[in-house]
């Protein structure tokens, strides 16, 4: 569910977007700091993991299904951290992974992993993901 004035997704023709989807179960955000002070690399990477599973069922519930994903194309992952934080990709493949074990090797999407010194609710870190659609 938005957690403001937005939708969870949308979709135009051929293409689908995910809004930026935190690790949230109900919710609440179930991982609150920023990596590698409050947060472990090991314990961002799995919510980077559930921020993209969040971003996979607002696309699914705006085409009715995942099953309407061509591929995936395009995934951003922003990681609250300090300036000196480094491992970026290492908390980003937690996404990376969720969607492999989701949808499989050949949905793996480009991606950007990015540093950023907060982000909404304390979260440590946030997925958006943009997708081909079936047609």
């Amino acid at each position: 569910m938005p957690q403001g004035e937005y939708v969870a997704a949308r979709s135009h023709g051929s293409l689908a977007m995910s809004a930026g989807m935190t690790p949230r179960v109900d919710g609440e955000l179930v991982v609150v700091g920023r990596v590698g002070e409050e947060v472990t690399i090991d314990e961002a990477s799995r919510a980077a993991g559930l921020a993209a599973g969040n971003a996979l069922a607002a696309l699914a519930a705006e085409l009715g299904g995942l099953h309407r994903i061509d591929t995936c194309l395009r995934m951003t992952v922003y990681i609250a951290c300090g300036a000196d934080f480094t491992s970026h990709s290492a908390v980003a493949d937690g996404a990376s992974v969720e969607i492999l074990n989701r949808l499989g090797i050949g949905y793996l999407p480009s991606r950007a992993a990015v540093g950023v010194t907060s982000l909404p609710g304390g979260s440590p870190v946030e997925v958006e993901l943009t997708v081909a659609v079936r047609v």
